[in-house]
């Protein structure tokens, strides 16, 4: 998947254009972090004016009252902080699962051609955890930014009062800890964060590939050399893990060290204000309180630089995938007719900068039998994804009749056309629904039909549970042979005009392909079937053989 490159603020700011729907709750929770967070920060002000009361050099407010005021303030700031948190999340939840939604409906507009690749793992990296690590994002960045600069401003203005200059001195530490410090920090770990969610990516792919091909590993005696291929993945994704926490200790110890500093700063400012004259003594205490017990919100601004690296690289991943453009649009207002001979003209394809077809012409006529015979790798495949206009060709053309395939709407081609592609994929449900995905309301003797003429029937019925057997999770509880037979029955019971198979019959032993091919054969009335395999025997009833 090719990833545009963009800065952090360009992503942030196509991130919170999701928010819209939200902004609501968004705004309630900012409101309410604000005074929860002010709230917290005056019970330790309120603190520091109990000390002067005792001292005797406050006496607006005794004792009891600013006790009193304390214990209301902790109780408003425990349910502020509920009601904060829990409208994050709400926001949170919501919008990761219209995020995830607009993510199958990209794949749906990007699929074939996007699913045919090698990138599987990656892409589940990106609907797993690269959604789920939004979540901080969305709960615990945008409110706590909005909150740290409204709440800074606010005690600005406060300790402002107590005289401008110490004001000006909490200003110069705000924007210290809640700006300089996370733009260096993540600066320093952007490219990082894009590397992990990179390589967490290509390490699901490696684990997603020795799951499928566990048996031929162990066949062949490839356990240590797999082994060590993910080894050397999970350390190099260990070792960026670790810079990035480096990175995490060195932000918080400077932001700590920034932190005491500041309070000492404020205490030696106002000290020197107050042997001035130009402020009451016991204010001097009350501004370096106010001071120190107020970054929280900042110092909470100053951490996210870190986990932002990551959620910044995993939204820019996830908004990659929104923005893709398909390889192949989908032609919605398009011919509905797809009827006549399928006419290849000049055909001319290739993946990148390797030429598949070169100036490809053949006719195959209509309601007839055609075979397409060649070695691995010389286009046999590729053609079939071609005239399903999976892919569109470089030069030449593909036509349907009197229609050319990019002319035809996309939704007839698919209902007109039975597509069994080499590997057959079976859902986690039972038989006879997975040959129904080829047609939802067939009845149960339609399926029968369908299974009897792809040679599965009787394989069916010696299960225990017949029909309504369920099949394991990816189908590995039948053979390749079987699943590829169930793949064979949906083409049957599809009924549509066209039929292409592309090796049909490759893990099928010859007495079964003796049945289907006489299966075909006899439905090849008023059908168009193309054959494709790489050996003579399945040739056997083309009426026509192209060889490639």
């Amino acid at each position: 998947m090719q990833q545009k490159k963009k800065n952090g603020f360009q992503i942030m700011l196509e991130l919170l254009g999701m928010i819209r729907p939200l902004m609501g709750f968004m705004l309630l929770a900012i409101l309410m972090g604000c005074i929860g967070n002010l709230v917290a920060t005056f019970i330790t002000i309120l603190g520091g004016y109990g000390l002067l009361s005792v001292a005797g050099l406050y006496n607006k407010l005794t004792i009891t009252t600013i006790f009193t005021v304390i214990i209301i303030f902790a109780v408003i700031r425990g349910i502020l902080r509920y009601a904060e948190q829990a409208c994050n999340h709400y926001i949170a939840f919501k919008l990761l699962a219209s995020i995830r939604h607009k993510v199958f409906a990209s794949l749906r507009r990007l699929a074939p051609a996007k699913l045919d690749g090698n990138d599987k793992g990656n892409l589940i990296s990106i609907i797993t955890s690269d959604i789920e690590l939004l979540e901080v994002f969305y709960a615990h960045t945008i409110s706590p930014i909005a909150i740290a600069i409204i709440t800074s401003v606010f005690m600005c203005v406060f300790i402002g009062i107590i005289h401008p200059v110490l004001g000006v001195v909490a200003l110069v530490f705000y924007l210290l800890i809640g700006f300089i410090v996370p733009v260096l920090n993540s600066r320093r770990g952007r490219e990082k964060g894009q590397e992990y969610r990179d390589s967490f990516g290509e390490l699901n792919t490696s684990v997603l590939d020795n799951l499928y091909g566990l048996e031929e590993i162990i066949q062949y005696g490839q356990q240590e050399k797999r082994q060590s291929c993910l080894a050397k993945k999970t350390e190099s994704l260990e070792k960026i893990a670790k810079e990035l926490k480096k990175e995490e200790s060195i932000q918080k110890i400077s932001t700590d060290w920034i932190i005491l500093f500041a309070g000492i700063a404020m205490l030696g400012v106002s000290g020197y204000l107050a042997g001035q004259g130009e402020i009451e003594g016991g204010m001097s205490l009350i501004a370096t309180v106010a001071m120190i017990s107020s970054f929280g919100p900042t110092a909470a601004l100053s951490a996210l630089s870190n986990n932002l690296n990551h959620t910044l690289a995993c939204g820019n991943r996830v908004l990659s995938l929104l923005n893709e453009e398909p390889i192949v649009l989908d032609n919605v207002t398009g011919e509905e007719d797809c009827s006549g001979d399928i006419i290849c003209d000049g055909t001319t394809f290739g993946y990148e900068n390797k030429v598949v077809l070169n100036n490809f012409n053949v006719t195959f006529k209509e309601n007839h039998i055609h075979g397409i015979l060649g070695k691995s790798g010389c286009g046999k495949s590729t053609l079939l994804k071609l005239l399903m206009r999976f892919y569109e060709t470089n030069k030449g053309t593909i036509s349907y009749g009197k229609n050319v395939v990019n002319t035809i709407k996309t939704s007839s081609l698919r209902k007109n056309v039975a597509y069994v592609t080499q590997e057959t994929y079976l859902f986690h449900d039972t038989i006879e629904n997975n040959i129904k995905i080829a047609k939802e309301d067939a009845t149960r003797e339609e399926v029968i039909e369908a299974a009897k003429k792809a040679s599965i029937h009787d394989f069916i019925l010696s299960l225990p549970s017949g029909y309504d057997t369920i099949v394991s999770e990816l189908g590995e509880s039948l053979s390749g042979g079987e699943r590829q037979r169930i793949g064979i029955a949906r083409a049957f019971l599809h009924k549509s005009s066209i039929i292409f198979l592309d090796e049909p019959t490759s893990n099928i032993d010859s007495l079964n392909e003796g049945i289907i091919l006489k299966s075909l054969e006899e439905e090849k009335e008023d059908k168009t079937i193309i054959l494709v395999s790489h050996r003579k025997s399945t040739m056997g009833i083309v009426d026509h053989m192209v060889n490639m």
